[in-house]
């Protein structure tokens, strides 16, 4: 089922929900500049067996508002929205990439939400304790030095799917029309190829708050993903490190994207976590 849900003065999100309605909440949140679709539907199905799943477009992506003034603290906010308008008091929240850094700050600020977090392709918000997460891949960042280039929508497409390819690592095979068809999807989704620069131009103040995730006590999981070239090793330990006692699991050859071949074990990591963290509760 799908809707769109108001989370702020002028601004509302698309919203897609799987499964059976009375069963624990699992909310996907994507990173950035990328729409809920971005979330295979085999795995949104996979999860929605046991549980509700619910995706949905951040601002400025898919069908959700664009063109507003905002920080990035506020998508987790716009997050919390999206559970009170889908009148879910408490759910296990999955973040990927940037998502995972809002799962963070929901960890932080509003933990009675949350039965649970799963985070992977990410790293600890700033100034947590430890040595700092290493950077991206020089490769890759000289690679997003080019994103906001003028490009036709077929050149756009192109350099789209090539990026897909990148984050995805060098572990893994894919074909590269994969890549092409899921920006194919997500662009009929939204209605044509969006501009991937708002969230990156977006106010980031107010994440460096790494030092509080010690104090949580939600249950965390960690997925590494050792080919993941926009959060090498170590970031996940690190990850797993500033939450004290997060389960931290590992997905041979997963890099920072969700193809075919990881879909699987991702799962069985996920649905098991969930099973020991009150996945099975309804309500």
């Amino acid at each position: 089922m799908e809707r769109t849900v108001p989370v702020a003065d002028g601004v509302e999100l698309w919203v897609e929900e799987r499964g059976d309605p009375a069963a624990p909440a699992v909310l996907l949140v994507m990173g950035a500049a990328s729409s809920g679709l971005v979330w295979p539907d085999a795995l949104v199905d996979r999860l929605a067996r046991t549980h509700r799943v619910v995706r949905y477009d951040h601002r400025d992506t898919g069908r959700s508002t664009r063109g507003t003034t905002y920080a990035l603290r506020d998508l987790a906010t716009d997050a919390v929205g999206v559970l009170d308008g889908l009148a879910i008091d408490r759910a296990h929240v999955v973040g990927m990439s940037m998502g995972g850094l809002l799962t963070q700050l929901l960890l932080l600020d509003h933990p009675d939400r949350l039965r649970s977090a799963t985070l992977f392709c990410t790293g600890p918000l700033g100034g947590a304790a430890g040595d700092p997460a290493p950077p991206p891949s020089d490769e890759l960042l000289a690679f997003w030095a080019t994103m906001a280039e003028p490009r036709d929508d077929a050149a756009e497409l192109a350099w789209r799917a090539e990026h897909w390819r990148r984050l995805n690592g060098d572990q893994l095979d894919v074909d590269p029309g994969e890549w092409v068809a899921l920006e194919q999807r997500v662009a009929a989704h939204s209605g044509g190829l969006l501009p991937a620069t708002p969230h990156a131009v977006a106010d980031q103040g107010g994440l460096a708050r790494g030092a509080e995730l010690a104090a949580v006590d939600v249950p965390v999981l960690v997925v590494e993903a050792p080919a993941d070239p926009a959060y090498p090793p170590p970031n996940a330990q690190r990850l797993a490190d500033a939450f004290g006692d997060a389960r931290l699991v590992r997905i041979p050859g997963m890099g920072h994207a969700l193809p075919p071949a990881v879909l699987g074990p991702l799962a069985d990591a996920v649905e098991g976590f969930l099973a020991g963290a009150g996945g099975g509760d309804r309500g």
